[in-house]
């Protein structure tokens, strides 16, 4: 088994056929099918179905091309630290949706204006997926929520810690969140993220019974809603910066007042960690007054 035979293998894979294949990797279509044949007598496994047009893979070449995406992806980390570039290369990142996720536009803008060489691919899913991604080395590193199933050989590093707010209109003019929160008709960030999680469990702490008229899954519908007047809610500083919020009236929300992280998780021991570190930085910039910058943090160098 070789990398040529891996790259042929994926590319039959993404273009759905040996020829079109054989045209990509630059090779005749016999010898493409003959790296497949090598390959399937070195592992001992048949990797296609061929008795279907287009072959199509076995459950066994479904695990080797998995494999075979992790061993490539491991051999050009190992070029680009062995030749000291450790800021080229493409680095493949996934992110949560979250409110916080308007700030990697820009960071990933800063690292382009500052790494030219550097691709940054960005993939957007639920946390659970991302870390597994992550672990397996499909991913360099993710946007993730503070969160307990992050297991050991991931690090995990926050970048942003906000605090909460209520926000509503500005003509109630209160300054006692709890009662507004306990009277007054209350929109409710419904969804699987930890952040409704911390919010409910505050509240739940706080003893605290809303009067619920709405549930919403996204901070931005919510601010439009308590723009509306609809009712009031709770939601993280960097929802304040969208142009609804200038007129709400915007009150601390728990006690003491409570914050929420966002941080990158990676791989430890990654060959990429220099410029994960740097991307790190350039988050905790990015997000100002509530960035976080990491221990250590290093630049790469060109």
């Amino acid at each position: 088994m070789d990398t040529r035979q891996l790259r042929t293998l994926l590319a039959i894979v993404q273009h759905g056929s040996f020829a079109k294949a054989a045209e990509v990797v630059h090779i005749t279509p016999s010898a493409v099918s003959q790296q497949v044949q090598a390959l399937e007598q070195d592992l001992g496994v048949a990797l296609f179905e061929r008795s279907r047009r287009p072959p199509s893979l076995t459950p066994q070449g479904l695990h080797v091309v998995d494999m075979a995406q992790k061993i490539l992806r491991m051999v050009a980390e190992t070029r680009t630290t062995m030749s000291g570039n450790q800021v080229g290369g493409t680095l493949l990142l996934g992110s949560v949706r979250t409110s916080a996720l308007g700030v990697l536009p820009r960071a990933i803008m800063k690292m382009r204006a500052e790494y030219p060489q550097l691709k940054m691919n960005l993939r957007v899913g639920n946390s659970s997926s991302l870390i597994a991604e992550v672990a397996a080395g499909r991913l360099d590193a993710a946007v993730v929520a503070e969160n307990m199933s992050i297991p050991q050989l991931i690090r995990w590093s926050p970048f942003l810690r906000e605090p909460l707010w209520v926000v509503a209109p500005k003509h109630l003019a209160s300054d006692d969140p709890v009662g507004m929160l306990r009277d007054l008709p209350y929109v409710r960030f419904q969804s699987p993220v930890p952040l409704a999680g911390l919010i409910n469990t505050e509240l739940a702490r706080l003893q605290v019974a809303t009067q619920d008229i709405a549930e919403m899954d996204s901070i931005a519908s919510i601010i439009n809603c308590v723009a509306e007047g609809m009712g009031i809610s709770i939601v993280p500083d960097i929802a304040l910066r969208e142009p609804e919020a200038e007129a709400l009236l915007h009150l601390p929300f728990g006690q003491p007042q409570v914050y929420r992280q966002i941080g990158l998780i990676e791989r430890i021991n990654s060959t990429r960690a220099a410029v994960i570190d740097h991307f790190h930085s350039v988050l905790a910039e990015t997000c100002g007054e509530h960035g976080v910058v990491r221990d250590a943090v290093s630049t790469p160098q060109l």
